[in-house]
């Protein structure tokens, strides 16, 4: 339900930006002219988004009907028709750019997700996202980094505490931000952050139970993990790529979390083509 309604908010700020007082390019087609329009992918991609995409013709005009070819999640090969949108034609217009966006935006997070998921199968690593995300946008992108297979970090700064090196200084130590951190939220995770083996040993010995190793090289993270030998789950950060994910992961790190899934997008290329019924 909380999804639910996040995206009528996503889509509806969406179209208030787009729409304004009104799409004045619609109205040089006729209002009862009706139209079939067809949304193909140009590139291989995993698909995601199809609740915003139909939420802003729904927004539009609720007697738009879209019949989808593939479902969240699904891989998309070049070429592909993904969806059919019947309607009349100035609804379809109007709604077709922010639609698009949502549906390229997701898309393209997914399909990165899957990327990263692909190249760690077989080992025990989970493919973790950030905060990182484009503002306002945070749920819709989290839930693409679901469809791609990934795992969902903390949401926000409610849901789970992470100590990093700037509480770590105002608290005066590890100890001490540890300590603080259970007494203030006793009922929802705490991790801490650590840049190299001996602030890892001193968490370990204040009872940290998750760390997190920023930046380590494969070497550190392979000590890591010898070091704790299971009394800490260890979640690697920091530089992580489709080149080097896979070392990472085979260290025995147990998540790998990753930035750019959010952060650095490439909208999946798709368009929206009107075609003859």
């Amino acid at each position: 339900m909380k999804l639910a309604s996040k995206i009528q908010d996503d889509v509806a700020r969406a179209l208030a930006e787009d729409i304004g007082s009104g799409d004045v390019t619609a109205k040089l087609v006729p209002l009862s002219q009706k139209a079939l329009a067809q949304v193909v992918t140009r590139e291989a991609a995993v698909l995601c988004g199809s609740a915003w995409f139909e939420e802003c013709f729904h927004q539009i005009d609720r007697d738009v009907r879209i019949s989808w070819n593939a479902q969240d999640g699904d891989r998309l090969v070049r070429g592909q028709i993904v969806c059919e949108i019947r309607g009349t034609a100035r609804s379809m217009l109007t709604g077709e750019r922010s639609s698009l966006n949502f549906l390229q935006t997701l898309s393209a997070v997914a399909t990165k997700t899957r990327a990263f998921v692909d190249a760690v199968t077989g080992t025990k690593a989970v493919i973790l996202d950030t905060r990182k995300t484009l503002p306002g946008l945070r749920y819709a992108l989290k839930y693409a980094v679901r469809c791609g297979g990934g795992t969902n970090h903390r949401i926000g700064l409610y849901d789970g505490v992470l100590i990093k090196e700037n509480h770590i200084a105002s608290t005066g130590s590890i100890r001490s931000a540890l300590e603080q951190a259970r007494k203030l939220a006793p009922d929802i995770p705490v991790e801490i952050e650590v840049e190299n083996i001996g602030q890892l040993e001193e968490a370990i010995a204040a009872g940290a139970t998750r760390v997190l190793l920023d930046n380590f090289d494969l070497a550190g993270f392979r000590e890591a993990v010898r070091l704790t030998a299971g009394r800490a789950t260890l979640e690697a950060s920091g530089g992580v790529n489709l080149e080097n994910v896979r070392g990472i992961a085979e260290t025995g790190v147990d998540f790998i979390s990753i930035g750019s899934l959010t952060k650095d997008i490439r909208a999946v290329d798709l368009s929206t083509r009107f075609v003859t019924p």
